[in-house]
């Protein structure tokens, strides 16, 4: 495997791994950019899971490389070309604002296969992924909304674009489903991987009385904060349960393993296509992971049931009615939002504390 994991004063630093000579003369070779560590145990890491599953699913046939903590900007466009560059037939871009240098680096080489994860450009030779994340934060606020004593949520925001507004909104309305009184109080922490802005947000939304925390940052500190201060949490991306086995009640687990395997073995058989993949619990994307044993059976069997029930599409996290933090109707009664009004999501539901950022 060859590792680019440094990126130092605008140049890529290749470091060069051994691994066991590989039989085939020509194997697939297959780029990932990651805008976090693989470390974070959050959505880098995942990537990262799904990138060893695929080596293991398909061996030889595949050679694999991956760049960890690439800012999205300049840097990203650099990192992507110098990977298009030498040989890579295909490449999987994974943060959002990788999106454009993506599109602008596969004008210069058609040739070239990109996935890009969580945007909505594409090419002929660019495909985009994605998973329903907020099918599993309305199961998680369900969780939430069962296990707070103090009605109050905290949840430790990113950055203000819908993928994240919409996390925040669906992880509310769960959680009033089960108990109206709810209040879901926001921080926005301005980036993805910062364990200690994370940890300072999680101790700020504790202080104020929250007593379950979410989060769609990807290091485990606000696990680890709740666990310090006897309040639950409800883990990112992954199982974060051994950062604070008291404190994580669940999480929401994205697996990319599946289709990247699926993605790759098209490019090998030669019938690989740009399209467009938006997949949640029925596809197997999106997961529940374990629940604590703190939550009573019967809590545990209500959220299996809205698990199932939107896998098989008779639940649907956005059906109305549903208000704005204004107590405007943005949905009416017995309507659902369509995947373009979630895809472009830019506002609060009733109930959220706090604004979304300009």
């Amino acid at each position: 495997m060859l590792d680019l994991s440094n990126w130092r004063a605008g140049l890529l630093c290749l470091t060069l791994v051994a691994t066991p000579a590989l039989a085939q003369d020509d194997p697939l070779k297959v780029g990932y950019v990651y805008v976090g560590p693989t470390g974070d145990f959050g959505w880098t890491y995942q990537h990262d899971q799904g990138r060893l599953a695929l080596e293991a699913a398909l061996g030889e046939q595949v050679e694999t490389t991956y760049v960890e903590n690439v800012a999205e900007g300049a840097d990203a466009e650099r990192v992507i070309r110098q990977l298009a560059s030498t040989g890579h037939d295909l490449v999987f871009t994974t943060s959002f604002g990788f999106m454009n240098p993506t599109i602008k680096v596969a004008q210069s080489f058609p040739e070239v296969k990109f996935e890009h994860a969580t945007g909505y450009k594409r090419a002929d030779n660019v495909a985009t992924y994605m998973g329903r994340f907020y099918e599993g934060r309305w199961v998680a606020g369900i969780i939430a909304g069962h296990m707070t004593e103090s009605d109050t949520l905290g949840y430790i925001a990113s950055f203000p674009i819908p993928e994240v507004i919409r996390g925040i909104n669906a992880f509310t309305l769960g959680a009033q489903s089960v108990n109206p009184d709810v209040q879901v109080r926001v921080v926005f922490v301005n980036s993805w991987f910062d364990p200690g802005k994370e940890a300072e947000a999680a101790g700020a939304l504790i202080d104020q009385g929250a007593d379950v925390l979410s989060q769609i940052t990807d290091s485990p500190a606000a696990v680890q904060a709740a666990e310090g201060r006897g309040v639950y949490a409800i883990g990112q991306a992954s199982d974060m349960s051994e950062f604070g086995p008291n404190a994580h009640l669940t999480a929401i687990i994205d697996d990319w393993s599946g289709y990247y395997i699926e993605r790759v073995q098209a490019v090998l058989d030669g019938n690989w296509e740009s399209t467009d993949t938006w997949g949640g619990f029925d596809t197997g994307m999106v997961k529940m992971g374990p629940y604590h044993e703190d939550i009573p059976t019967e809590v545990v069997a209500l959220a299996e049931e809205a698990e199932a029930a939107i896998s098989a599409g008779t639940l649907h996290p956005f059906t109305g009615p549903i208000r704005n933090q204004s107590g405007e109707v943005v949905v009416p009664a017995g309507e659902t939002l369509d995947d373009a009004a979630l895809l472009s999501m830019d506002w609060f539901v009733e109930g959220v504390q706090g604004r979304i950022p300009d």
